[in-house]
């Protein structure tokens, strides 16, 4: 599994880094983004849909810490 640490970055790069990743993973592989900006939880669900990917869990750690378990779904064209 590859992780992204992105703890830190505000909106819209904890989203881009995931993208970025994605994209250079074949379909079924596994990312685990953990980000700290809120707007990650809102975001990262829309990306996965709107990109094609699976977003298998999403926890919130008591430091604020949110953990985004995300499948690679389809490649970008």
């Amino acid at each position: 599994m590859t992780e992204i640490d992105a703890r830190g970055l505000l909106c819209p790069l904890p989203v881009l880094r995931l993208r970025k990743t994605l994209m250079s993973r074949r379909k079924g592989d596994i990312v685990l983004l953990i980000a700290t900006d809120r707007m990650a939880a809102v975001d990262v669900p829309h990306f996965c849909t709107g990109a094609g990917h699976r977003l298998l869990s999403v926890t919130e750690g008591e430091n604020g810490e949110y953990r985004f378990q995300v499948e690679c779904g389809t490649q970008p064209v």
